[in-house]
């Protein structure tokens, strides 16, 4: 029999206990199974043929810790939810697990079931914990605490140092298929090289015939430290400064904005000291003196931890099972389900409220909607979430925060034009009847003339959003838009400074899984070709253009397809309104009659409204094909190339029919005797009498509305709790199986029910084209930046509930900027001016209204404005067809129609006249104006807000001067200690272990971050310090830890 050796818990890769035990066992007829990562380095054997038995007659209580570490009773037994803290640590309650790997698998009958078999015809698994040093059980028990045991009952979990043996069929009954058994191997594979990076590893035992599998993994103190220097963490160290205070009138200023403020702060410890701040330094295993260690446990929080065990997951590497690198990968491959950190057990708040964890905090605080009034914890959330998921928040708190001042503005102009709609002289002379404006028919045939008196309200209701108002609101949103952007750098650069994130690099970027599997693949291709042809070519290291020229081909055509389709959609939108129109003109009903353009205009939105949201799903994920199949290197260019195509075709999306209403509707349908018709039936809808502009501020207001409105509350808040309720019905018959022999969930099993975390893409993206209504079209809807700003309020708390209950804990990830999303934000903002300038040129009756005032007007008022911007038609130039079959009117001669034409009796009939050019001259002269106008204010406003406000520099200059002076006295305490050394006797014997005669620490540069404790040239018989990691010698200084180790060439994953 074969005896298969894994290691499955915390352990180091070469535990001696665990390799004399397989020798011992292969003593009964069983031979060790060939494992070279198992292979011991040679040393003196031990009679360790009894001691292996003694040991699997015991129990785990507790594990083995460094000296140096405090050592934490374990609470209760491991069935408990108590037992390991919460389940955020080992079963010895010491460990933090830092990282939960998941994966399903078939299980089979152990020692522990009474269904045994013969042991000559099945495989038995011996799985091993703990570092065995080669003492004696008795002395493992004494000085370690370390108690194995095997058996037990069938719901208990596997302890920490618990040695079990699992028997498995090895005569070809087992069911498991040639996948999951590769699967196995490459878990193994992968598992063992994480050990050997320094990792250390749990697994419960799992009695259920299938399931989720949880495997635990915990980073110790000298895996931090090393990690940490790898990846430049910044870090406090324990010299403080005090920042220069304000003195004066500023200073009596900022005392009455704090205690105005202090309401509306969370509750919340604070986290810039004051009026103080800690120096922060990259960590170095040199510099440990320098740093405020306070307690090796909570140096690094949970969010650093995970992330840096998220970077040795990242680059670990299975070479003789898969050529793959990464977790990542072994995922998309299905080696794993899931890979995810823990959050910090419950969010509901169980105990004292002083005892709550930052997760309670973040849900009592920031995740309530009670809490709307009061600011974000951003400081707490990139504590817990990272910098890349704060950013995300402090950005939409800043906007929110600026969409303020829009709104109050935005209400004012609104007001002005409630105000003044009774006074507005175009408004009265359209719903004066003494004025005889008879109109041309709307329809041919069915069609009526019909007084202009009739659209009296449309007319009113323009005026509330088409005044003078409105340009003065249209700049004023322009210069709002780079008055955001200007202090968002600035609310950026200051949070960069707090976070310490200024002058970080950018971290190396491995391939993703996909790209890796295609070159692969190309590899193995020139492999075969190379065999062919027998050449000596030198290996692919990347992928070329001729490699990702078909998906390049296939982008280009499905983007245009999409935007055809989507032109498509608003085409098929106006032969709609177009038919309806007509339909409902025909009908002999006169209340049907009259209301035919508000019907046809509210019905055609909804319609529009439901199309967007449909193909905004679709667009979303072909967005995603589309950018698969240009097989980007890295998941930074992945992201971006995603969000330019996603951007692209919701923009065309969500605007096009807006773009068709404020633009083109009536600009192409002709004029009486003349018009253009749509399939030689049907003719093209025209303005209403009071203008395009209320059209597009009823299509502009009904899809953002109706955008937000059904985004929160349907698809970010309805669709996943009804996901979450079909996943709860569909685990409910097994559940209730299970749960008697299953113990209390843990925390992992927990976040392993939460959906996993998917990206900031859909959340910014959301807010993009939010931002896009509010300042693109904002001329025509000044009531915007309102709607938007109670959207929000509710869209962070929805945001942070979301993160906080119902999303796993994602990966802290370090990030300077939002990155491509300003570069989008920027861009739009300069494109609604050019928007909003067209749409007061030519949308609005503005330009019109100034030309007739003071060029035409006999009195330089608007009196005569109607009259003026109506021509005249000769009735009897209708085409056969097309004249009204009956008319209430009575005789009628000429009817008006709203257009720049001479009149019929003109030399020049129905041509342009020249009041057309003159309007269009200045409507095209306004534009430029605009333009140039609000771009200079722009800039202006860019050169007086300084992107890094003072202070920031100050403080910047500041700790950079007295970094070097705190390095300037460490290498003048060297100096004087070393001086000191060599002016005296030095003792013959010098301890490895000096101590640093101020801080009481060894002198950095010597095992400064391994355990502390006798070390193998001691010469006393002690008990030899293993290093928790075969591939710590490596990263260690030049002298070995023992000279067991001084030749070895250790191990350790590939970067």
């Amino acid at each position: 029999m074969r005896v298969a050796t894994a290691l499955s818990e915390s352990s180091s890769i070469q535990s001696d206990a665990l390799y004399h035990l397989t020798r011992d066992v292969s003593g009964v007829g069983m031979d060790p199974m060939s494992y070279s990562l198992l292979e011991p380095v040679p040393q003196k054997e031990e009679p360790w043929g009894e001691e292996s038995q003694r040991l699997l007659q015991f129990s785990c209580k507790n594990t083995q810790m460094s000296p140096s570490e405090d050592k934490i009773p374990v609470v209760g037994p491991a069935s408990s939810p108590q037992a390991n803290r919460e389940g955020l640590y080992f079963c010895d309650g010491q460990r933090k697990v830092d990282y939960v790997l998941v994966f399903h698998q078939r299980r089979h009958g152990s020692l522990r079931s009474p269904a045994s078999t013969s042991v000559s015809h099945d495989r038995l698994s011996i799985v091993s914990n703990g570092n065995f040093p080669p003492t004696m059980a008795s002395d493992v028990l004494a000085e370690e605490g370390g108690n194995i045991r095997a058996g037990g009952g069938a719901g208990e979990g596997a302890n920490v140092g618990e040695v079990f043996m699992e028997l498995g069929s090895a005569g070809g009954t087992e069911t498991n298929e040639p996948a999951d058994h590769e699967m196995r191997l490459i878990r193994q594979e992968f598992e063992a090289n994480l050990m050997e990076a320094g990792l250390e590893i749990e697994r419960d035992f799992e009695v259920k015939a299938h399931g989720p599998s949880f495997t635990r993994l915990h980073a110790p103190w000298p895996v931090l430290c090393r990690e940490a220097e790898f990846l430049k963490i910044k870090v406090p160290t324990k010299t403080s400064y005090v920042f220069n205070e304000e003195r004066g009138f500023g200073s009596s200023m900022s005392t009455v904005w704090r205690k105005l403020n202090q309401p509306f702060q969370p509750k919340v410890s604070s986290q810039d000291h004051g009026s103080s701040k800690l120096l922060s330094h990259c960590f170095s295993r040199d510099k440990l003196h320098l740093y405020n260690i306070t307690s090796k446990e909570t140096f690094f929080d949970n969010a650093s931890r995970g992330r840096i065990v998220y970077e040795i997951l990242r680059r670990t590497v299975c070479v003789r099972t898969c050529q793959t690198i990464g977790i990542s990968t072994l995922i998309a491959k299905g080696v794993y389900d899931a890979a995810f950190p823990l959050h910090d057990g419950d969010y509901k708040v169980i105990g004292h409220l002083d005892e709550r964890n930052d997760r309670q905090l973040l849900h009592e605080e920031w995740a309530r909607y009670s809490a709307f009034y009061k600011y974000q914890p951003i400081d707490l959330v990139r504590k817990y979430f990272g910098e890349k998921i704060g950013l995300y928040f402090a950005w939409l708190g800043v906007y929110t925060q600026l969409l303020i001042p829009a709104s109050i503005v935005g209400i004012i102009v609104f007001g002005y034009g409630v105000a003044t709609v009774d006074t507005d002289i175009p408004s009265l002379e359209m719903c004066d009847e003494r004025l005889n404006f008879t109109m041309c028919p709307l329809c041919d045939g069915a069609c009526d003339f019909w007084r202009l008196n009739t659209a009296c309200g449309t007319a009113r209701a323009s005026h509330l959003f088409d005044n003078p108002a409105t340009v003065f609101f249209s700049i004023f949103m322009s210069l709002w838009a780079v008055l955001f952007l200007e202090h968002w750098k600035r609310r950026q650069i200051s949070l960069s400074f707090s976070w310490d994130l200024t002058g970080i690099e950018e971290d190396e970027e491995h391939p993703r899984p996909k790209y890796e599997t295609i070159l692969l693949q190309k590899r193995q291709r020139k492999q075969k070709n190379k065999k062919k042809k027998k050449k000596n070519e030198a290996a692919i290291e990347k992928l070329t253009w001729k490699d990702r020229l078909p998906g390049y081909f296939i982008n280009v055509s499905s983007i245009l397809f999409m935007f055809g389709l989507t032109f498509s959609a608003v085409f098929g939108v106006i032969i709609y309104r177009i038919t309806v129109s007509a339909l409902m003109a025909m009908s002999p009903d006169p209340e049907t009659k009259s209301n035919v353009r508000v019907t046809v205009t509210a019905t055609a939105v909804i319609i529009n409204l439901v199309v967007i949201l449909i193909l905004d799903e679709i667009y979303g994920a072909v967005a995603l094909w589309l950018t698969e199949l240009e097989i980007p290197k890295t998941e930074t260019t992945f992201e971006e190339r995603l969000i330019l195509k996603a951007f692209l075709l919701k923009f065309m999306n969500a605007y096009a029919p807006i773009f068709y209403v404020a633009f083109f509707k009536g600009r192409f349908a002709g004029r009486p005797g003349n018009y253009v018709y749509v399939f030689n039936d049907y003719r093209m809808e025209e303005c209403a009498p009071g203008g395009c502009l209320i059209e597009l501020c009823i299509q502009l207001s009904i899809i953002m509305l109706g955008k937000q409105l059904i985004q929160n509350n349907i698809f970010e808040i309805g669709i996943p709790k009804l996901k979450k309720l079909v996943r709860a019905i569909k685990d409910k018959g097994t559940a209730q199986k299970e749960s008697e022999d299953e113990r209390p969930p843990q925390q992992w099993n927990r976040d392993y029910d939460l959906a996993p975390f998917e990206g900031l893409t859909p959340e910014y993206m959301e807010m993009i084209i939010q931002f896009g209504f509010v300042s693109l079209f904002v001329a025509s809807f000044p009531l915007a930046p309102v709607f938007a700003l109670l959207n929000n309020v509710i869209e962070i708390r929805l945001d942070a509930k979301k993160f906080v209950t119902e999303l796993r804990r994602p990966v802290a990830i370090r990030a300077k900027d939002i990155g491509i999303w300003y570069n989008i934000l920027s861009g739009m903002g300069k494109f609604s001016v050019i928007i909003n300038a067209f749409v007061i040129s030519f949308t609005s009756d503005f330009i019109p209204r100034l030309v007739y005032q003071y060029i035409y007007s006999q009195t330089g008022t608007m009196h005569g404005f109607i009259d003026h911007t109506l021509s005249y038609f000769n009735v009897s130039n209708f085409k056969s067809g097309t004249v009204p079959q009956t008319s209430s009117q009575g005789e009628i001669t000429f009817c008006r129609y709203k257009d720049y034409r001479e009149p019929p009796w003109s030399a020049e009939a129905y041509q342009f006249s020249k009041q057309y050019w003159c309007v269009l001259a200045a409507r095209l002269a306004f534009v430029i104006l605009f333009q140039n106008l609000v771009m200079f204010l722009s800039l202006v406003v860019a050169w007086v807000i300084p992107d890094v406000p003072k202070t920031i520099v100050e403080q910047l200059k500041r700790e950079k001067k007295l970094l070097v002076e705190v390095f300037l006295q460490e290498e003048k305490d060297k100096f004087q200690l070393i001086h000191s050394l060599f002016s005296k006797d030095p003792p013959r014997h010098q301890s490895s272990h000096s101590l640093h005669p101020e801080h009481g620490l060894a002198i950095p540069g010597r095992y400064s971050t391994l355990p502390s404790g006798p070390t193998a040239g001691d010469g006393e018989g002690g008990t030899r310090t293993r290093c928790r990691a075969a591939s710590f010698s490596q990263f260690s200084r030049k002298n070995p830890s023992s000279p067991r180790h001084e030749n070895e060439i250790s191990k350790h994953t590939a970067v």
